[in-house]
């Protein structure tokens, strides 16, 4: 697909800011951007990437804006197309007027990510490398921005790239030899590069669950009897007052969610009302609530006061993590201890971990990050490795995987070449929907419509 149309939008958030840009791309984007920029000095010419001072002027010729302007000659711009910049004051009304004369002068309203669907529609990038760019945009820790940058850059591109070229060469001999029977096709060793393929793709496969975690994070609820610390908790771990904390039990009387970067993972905290017996109808609809966020929760913080004695009701809320992925908090580290936890830790089936902290003074609130991280990840991140954090990207990699493992056990059992070619046709297929060789148009709009309207 080749456009020839040029296209416009606001490319800065909605809102007031020092600067706003309205970016146009395709054959008349600098046309437009003459027709409404008026430089200050130097007449119409527009050298590529050299920034240019002047003012939006409407189509009598009276200023809109003072702005800047910066034009780059395709292929050197983002979708290897005429791209122009006007780098507006970050107002509302001076962008939507900028916008308005873009339209008005022959361009048309971007759709949302038509900008990146060109970038890859013209070679720029790969799709795995566009999809990146919505990644960048919306990472919430270091380490998933590190993860977005790596694959902007390229690298599980190339290795599904180089799974893929080795699975070609062998279906290219498969097919010689299905198309050709009566020919002398030379002898070639297929077996060696679908396994060499085959490990690739697996290694990919298993970085799936840790990648996704990184980049949409999980759901963490704490629980815990009446002031045993879970709201002072919540706040100490996102470092900021945003749970009502007192002395009363039960002040917290509904979940409240937050959003914290423990070790490295977006996680998702849930502080929940105490979960206790109440004729309270407010409170006891606040417990109802505490136990489904339990039910829904990736992992539960189950919090216990180390400065009080164990108690039954203590019991009773740990009975109803079971089953669920626990790490005990044992909250209150500042203040002489009173707790033995044993008999919870010896009757409890899932507890992955324990930690000592105190919500009060900041003691183990950096281990219980990383411990909680621990306990999301399955262990620690896998050192080196690609990670694949796209759900998309996993599901075609396991498919090309299962078919990879049926076509090594065909040859392995000696049977018909064609139904051999068949299996490693799909794995081409499927290796190439995660870079982009093999999708459809209906794909590629799924992918690009979650975009924001100017990426």
């Amino acid at each position: 697909m080749l456009y020839t149309d040029t296209i416009a939008a606001i490319a800065t958030p909605v809102g007031e800011g020092g600067v706003g840009i309205v970016r146009l791309s395709g054959p008349d984007a600098l046309a437009i951007a003459r027709r409404i920029f008026q430089p200050r000095h130097g007449g119409d010419t527009y050298r590529p990437q050299l920034m240019r001072y002047g003012r939006v002027i409407d189509a009598e010729g009276r200023s809109v804006d003072e702005a800047l302007a910066v034009f780059f000659k395709a292929p050197r711009s983002y979708t290897r197309e005429d791209v122009v910049e006007i780098h507006c004051h970050g107002g509302a009304l001076p962008l939507r007027r900028t916008l308005e004369l873009a339209l008005a002068a022959g361009a048309r309203l971007a759709e949302p990510g038509e900008f990146t669907m060109r970038a890859f529609l013209n070679g720029r990038l790969d799709l795995a490398q566009a999809e990146a760019t919505l990644d960048l945009i919306q990472a919430r820790t270091a380490t998933s921005l590190q993860l977005a940058l790596e694959q902007l850059g390229g690298r599980l591109s190339r290795e599904v790239r180089a799974a893929r070229e080795a699975a070609l060469g062998a279906l290219a001999y498969l097919t010689a030899l299905v198309d050709f029977p009566e020919d002398d096709v030379p002898e070639q060793d297929v077996l060696e590069p679908l396994r060499q393929a085959r490990a690739q793709v697996a290694a990919l496969v298993r970085s799936a669950d840790q990648g996704i975690l990184y980049r949409y994070g999980a759901r963490a609820v704490l629980v815990g009897r009446p002031n045993a610390g879970k709201s002072s908790l919540l706040n100490a771990l996102l470092r900021v007052e945003r749970a009502i904390v007192t002395p009363i039990a039960g002040t917290t009387r509904d979940t409240l969610e937050e959003t914290a970067n423990l070790g490295g993972v977006p996680v998702v905290l849930i502080d929940t009302a105490g979960i206790t017996a109440t004729d309270d109808p407010v409170e006891r609809i606040g417990v109802e609530r505490s136990r489904r966020a339990l039910a829904t929760a990736d992992l539960v913080l189950l919090v216990l006061d180390r400065a009080a004695a164990l108690s039954d009701e203590d019991m009773a809320i740990a009975a109803l993590t079971h089953g669920r992925p626990t790490v005990l908090v044992l909250n209150k580290a500042d203040l002489p201890p009173q707790l033995d936890a044993q008999p919870l830790i010896a009757a409890h089936p899932t507890l992955r971990a324990q930690v000592t902290v105190s919500a009060t003074t900041g003691q183990g609130l950096e281990e219980l990050g990383a411990t909680v991280a621990r306990a999301l990840l399955g262990g620690s991140a896998l050192p080196g490795e690609t990670l694949v954090t796209n759900p998309r990207h996993r599901d075609a990699l396991s498919r090309a995987l299962e078919q990879l493992d049926s076509a090594l056990a065909a040859l392995q059992a000696g049977l018909s070449v064609d139904l051999v070619a068949v299996d490693v046709g799909a794995v081409v297929q499927a290796l190439g929907e995660v870079t982009g060789e093999t999708v459809g148009e209906d794909l590629l709009t799924a992918i690009f419509s979650r975009f924001c309207i100017g990426k």
